[in-house]
């Protein structure tokens, strides 16, 4: 999940950069940006999670972090995606949840790691 997601970030970022710049405010480029940057560094945090999880073989918390990660950038970098490009404007609500999901990932990766035999 990690490497497609990091591959699916570069696309993203590349199409931001190339096909949307003349197409939206400056406002909602730097939106759009924002869930390219979090998309990024969470892309990355599923990779380093999946590594870690070859030396902490079953852990519950190493697996909820990574599904929490994934939650949080379809919630956070995607509701940022579409609500750059001017579609569904109560997905706003949304991006906080995804948030949470970041930061609930991040805690339960330090669970991990502190709680390993």
């Amino acid at each position: 999940m990690g490497g497609i997601n990091a591959a699916l970030v570069v696309m993203l970022g590349a199409f931001g950069a190339h096909g949307l710049k003349t197409r939206m405010t400056a406002e909602m480029l730097a939106v759009y940006q924002t869930g390219v940057h979090y998309h990024l560094f969470h892309a990355l945090g599923l990779l380093v999670i999946g590594i870690v999880a070859t030396q902490i073989v079953d852990s519950a918390y190493l697996k909820w972090a990574g599904w929490l990660m994934l939650v949080g950038i379809i919630l956070f970098s995607g509701s940022l995606y579409l609500l750059s490009v001017g579609c569904m404007r109560w997905l706003g609500m949304v991006t906080p949840f995804g948030g949470l999901s970041f930061i609930a990932a991040w805690i339960l990766f330090v669970l991990a790691i502190f709680k390993a035999p």
